[in-house]
């Protein structure tokens, strides 16, 4: 397996991200856009890039902080993402520059390629996809599902996939339903699969320790919705 930092610019910023491919593999092969929580890069982020480098993709994980360093706390977070819910022009900046960097890896073939994220950054894989992007496939878990603009969802090329935790309390029934609408309206190939009993951050392993009411690990919803990105990826990619 092949693990490489990769340094680019965007939006007049620094940014580390990582790659990682089986290099023992021959040819070119799909790759994947991953797009890390709302606090940083962190090695969550990276394992997940490894784990899709083991199943035959090409993944990058992505930075849209800089300098590929998590931020130091959720004051910090809140304030960098605030200005990207307000116009997400920026976000969409920083993550184009990323999925260029994967596009431009020797083993990426650059017609099949696929946005994930977690948190902000599954709020991110869908700014992909409204932007334009031609990306086979988005997956969002745990992933804010609203947007400044709702009417670029039909630039959206790929199918659509967002897997929530039925107790998130930032992602209220009332997001849902617009994102539903939004989806619809623009006459996406969309899925939202609802998962009793999980909260946000249900594939963090670490949510627990952050001692916040609502965010929590949640293992046979990690397990699920990774499967049912995996199916969706056997539609579109493979």
């Amino acid at each position: 397996m092949h693990t490489q930092d990769i340094e680019y610019s965007a939006d007049g910023v620094r940014m580390i991200g990582q790659y990682v491919v089986d290099d023992g593999k021959p040819g070119r092969r799909a790759g994947v856009l991953v797009c890390h929580e709302g606090p940083g890069l962190t090695d969550h982020t990276k394992k997940i890039a490894a784990r899709l480098a083991g199943l035959g993709y090409a993944a990058f994980a992505m930075d849209y902080h800089g300098d590929g360093k998590p931020l130091a706390d959720r004051t910090q977070t809140m304030a960098r993402l605030a200005p990207w819910m307000a116009d997400p022009t920026g976000i969409r900046t920083r993550a184009l520059a990323a999925l260029d960097v994967l596009k431009s890896q020797k083993e990426v073939d650059p017609a099949k390629l696929a946005a994930i994220g977690y948190c902000f950054g599954g709020t991110t894989a869908l700014e992909i996809g409204r932007s334009g992007a031609d990306v086979k496939a988005i997956v969002g878990f745990h992933s804010g599902l609203a947007t400044a603009r709702p009417q670029d969802a039909k630039n959206i090329k790929g199918k659509v996939l967002v897997c929530i935790g039925a107790d998130d309390p930032i992602i209220p029934p009332a997001q849902r339903a617009g994102f539903e609408n939004e989806m619809t309206a623009a006459g996406i190939d969309w899925r939202l699969q609802l998962y009793g009993g999980a909260g946000h951050s249900f594939t963090n392993p670490a949510a627990d320790s952050r001692g916040m009411k609502g965010f929590f690990f949640h293992e046979a919803t990690d397990r699920r919705s990774w499967n049912a990105m995996i199916e969706l990826f056997n539609e579109t990619l493979n």
